[in-house]
C-alpha cells in the first residue's frame, strides 16, 4: 500500500500540495483529476522524488521514500516508474532500444553506458512490445512514429523497469481521441492482468469515469473528493473545476458533451 501523510509541497510562497493524506491499495487503479495548478503533478512527482516535499512522509509497503538517497533513492525510481506526457524517448533510437532503456537501472554502470543488452532482455522488450500490438515498429525511429505509439512505447519502457507502481502524469493530454483510448486501454490492461498498482493525473474527466476504479480531486493543493467515479456528481465536478472563466474552459474541454450545459452557469 501507498501511504501518504501531511504531504505539503511549498514554492516560495505558493503552496502546490497542503498537507495532504492520501493511502493508495495495492492494486488499484486510481485517478487524479483537477484544473491546472491544483497539485496534481506535484503529487506524483513527490511520490517518485522528481519533487522534494517540504514536509510530510511517503511510505510503499515498508519503504520510507521520503528519506531515500543515493542508490536506494535510483532504486525506488526503477520500482515506480512514471510516464510523462511527452513521451520522452529519444527519438533518433529505434524503438526497441527505447524501450531497453528501461532496464538501465537493472545493470552494471559499463554495460549501462554501452547500451549492452542480454538475449533475455531483448526478448522482455519485444514481448511488451507485442503485447501492446507495437512490434511491427520495433525498428522503426522512435521519432517517426505517432504519438499515440510513442506513449504505449513508454508505457513498455516503464514495464521492462518491472515496477511495484506505475505514476502517469497526463499520458493523454497531447493525444487524439483514438489514441487516448488506447493508452488508456493499455494502462488498464496492465492494472488488470498485472496487478500494478495505476495513479493517473487525468484532464478529461470522462476517461477517469471510464477507466478508474476510484477518483481523487485536487484543488488549491488539498483533496476535495474521494470515492468512486459513480459517486462524483455533476455538482461536485463542477466544484472542483469551477474558478471563474479558466474553470468554464476546462468543463467544456473535459467533461462529456451531454454535461456541459447543464454545468455551465
Amino acid at each position: 500500500m501507498l501511504q501518504i501523510r501531511g504531504l505539503t509541497r511549498r514554492f516560495g510562497e505558493k503552496v502546490a500540495l497542503d498537507n495532504l493524506d492520501l493511502d493508495v491499495p495495492a492494486g488499484q487503479m486510481l485517478g487524479v483529476i483537477g484544473r491546472s495548478s491544483a497539485g496534481k503533478s506535484t503529487l506524483l512527482r513527490s511520490i517518485n522524488r522528481l519533487q522534494e516535499p517540504s514536509t510530510g512522509s511517503i511510505r510503499f509497503g515498508t519503504i520510507e521514500v521520503t528519506t531515500l538517497r543515493g542508490r536506494a533513492l535510483r532504486d525506488w525510481r526503477t520500482a515506480c516508474a512514471m510516464i510523462f506526457q511527452q513521451f520522452n524517448l529519444v527519438p533518433r533510437l529505434d524503438v526497441l532500444t527505447n524501450v531497453l532503456t528501461g532496464r538501465l537501472n537493472h545493470r552494471g554502470t559499463l554495460s549501462s553506458l554501452l547500451m549492452m543488452f542480454t538475449p533475455a532482455e531483448r526478448a522482455m522488450a519485444l514481448q511488451a512490445l507485442d503485447r501492446f500490438d507495437l512490434l511491427d515498429v520495433a525498428l522503426v525511429r522512435a521519432g517517426r512514429i505517432s504519438g499515440g505509439e510513442q506513449q504505449r512505447v513508454a508505457i513498455c519502457r516503464a514495464l521492462l523497469q518491472q515496477p511495484r507502481l506505475l505514476l502517469a502524469d497526463e499520458p493523454i493530454a497531447s493525444l487524439d481521441p483514438h489514441n487516448a483510448r488506447m493508452v488508456m486501454d493499455a494502462l488498464r490492461r496492465i492494472n488488470r492482468e498485472d496487478g500494478l498498482t495505476v495513479l493517473c493525473n487525468l484532464h478529461h474527466l470522462d476517461a477517469a469515469k471510464e477507466y478508474c476504479d476510484r477518483i481523487v480531486a485536487l484543488a488549491a493543493g488539498r483533496i476535495v473528493f474521494d470515492g468512486p467515479p459513480e459517486s462524483l456528481s455533476d455538482a461536485q465536478a463542477r466544484e472542483v473545476y469551477q474558478a471563474g472563466d479558466e474553470a468554464n474552459d476546462n468543463l467544456s474541454a473535459n467533461l462529456p458533451s451531454q454535461h456541459i450545459k447543464e454545468l455551465m452557469p
